[in-house]
């Protein structure tokens, strides 16, 4: 049986410490474009999504779409802002959504220059919090190319148990079958961290 998005209430954005995080909006076009654009060279290896975008109406599109659906509940993607400058950082979102268990993939990019700065830490720590405290999810897991070391430091820092190694599993830039590691979190887990009380205190406050 195919499941149903769920049209549950969710917060226009989630502010931390440093960081915005909400949906995209169509003004936010020509920062998409323009921070994949300099960076293509460091994500395309781990990002294959990354070689389809060659103009600014890419951006546009992807905007478009992420917008419909966000709205629609199907995948929760979301922009990363600075918040002193309002400048995008990057991508992150709720991807791969299983409404019937709750069940969610968090998946992120960072421009050039934004990243080893904690503002991917401060944004899984509040799309983790949502997921567990807002949507009821049983299950929050990251992937990760087993060569991409930076992007492993986010979830083995934030303490996601590392469940291991998922085998040719999806496709990389020359198309040839890539691994996955896989970190993931369950309400036991997250029960058992010490840092979603400092975010629900944030976010609360």
């Amino acid at each position: 049986m195919e499941q149903q998005p769920i049209l549950i209430d969710l917060p226009e954005e989630l502010t931390g410490p440093r960081v915005v995080v909400r949906p995209f909006r169509e003004e936010d076009a020509r920062q998409v474009w323009e921070a994949v654009d300099e960076s293509r060279e460091r994500l395309e290896p781990w990002l294959p999504w990354v070689a389809g975008y060659r103009s600014p109406d890419d951006a546009v599109s992807f905007v478009r779409r992420a917008r419909a659906s966000f709205l629609l509940r199907e995948d929760l993607v979301v922009g990363i802002f600075e918040r002193e400058s309002g400048g995008l950082l990057g991508g992150s979102g709720l991807h791969r959504i299983d409404w019937r268990i709750r069940a969610f993939e968090i998946g992120y990019w960072l421009r050039n220059g934004a990243e080893g700065r904690g503002y991917m830490r401060e944004t899984v720590q509040l799309l983790t919090w949502l997921a567990f405290e807002r949507l009821g999810a049983n299950r929050v897991e990251i992937r990760m190319d087993p060569e991409n070391v930076r992007s492993r430091r986010v979830p083995e820092g934030l303490g996601f148990v590392f469940e291991g190694t998922l085998r040719n599993c999806t496709a990389g830039r020359d198309g040839g079958p890539r691994d996955s590691h896989v970190f993931a979190l369950i309400p036991e887990d997250y029960g058992r961290l010490d840092w979603p009380d400092e975010i629900r205190r944030y976010v609360e406050a």
